[in-house]
């Protein structure tokens, strides 16, 4: 009984695979510049993705060491570094004493000796001293 139930199940799945690919044909025949178009358009939508990913891509990041051989010149230490970057970051010696867990009195002498390090005046010319030299960017 089970290979009769497998065989008639077989002939309609053939019998509607048959007639599926005879609509297909009709369909062909009857839309072929439709069909045409979308292939197409199609290709030129793959295109113009793969174009626009090679052609706004963003460049590779760049990895940024902070020009070591100029800190070391200047003898600026890891946590005066630490300070600099809060400094770059615009954030005020009270906020740099919160972050880096550390006394306002401690900031103020790592900012003191930044200065000094760098011959700066001035907290910005500091920063753009830090630039030119290429230890920040």
């Amino acid at each position: 009984m089970w290979k009769r139930v497998l065989l008639y199940g077989a002939l309609l799945a053939a019998g509607t695979l048959l007639l599926e690919w005879l609509d297909y044909q009709r369909l062909v025949r009857s839309r072929t510049g439709d069909i045409y178009g979308f292939v197409i358009g199609a290709g030129f939508l793959a295109l113009g993705i793969w174009l626009g990913a090679r052609v706004f891509a963003r460049p590779p990041v760049q990895a940024f060491d902070g020009n070591p051989e100029a800190v070391a010149t200047l003898g600026i230490s890891a946590r005066e570094l630490e300070v600099l970057g809060e400094i770059l970051a615009g954030r005020s010696n009270q906020e740099i004493a919160d972050r880096l867990g550390v006394s306002l009195n401690t900031v103020k002498t790592h900012v003191a000796r930044l200065l000094d390090k760098l011959g700066a005046k001035r907290r910005g010319d500091a920063v753009a001293r830090a630039r030119e030299l290429g230890i920040v960017r």
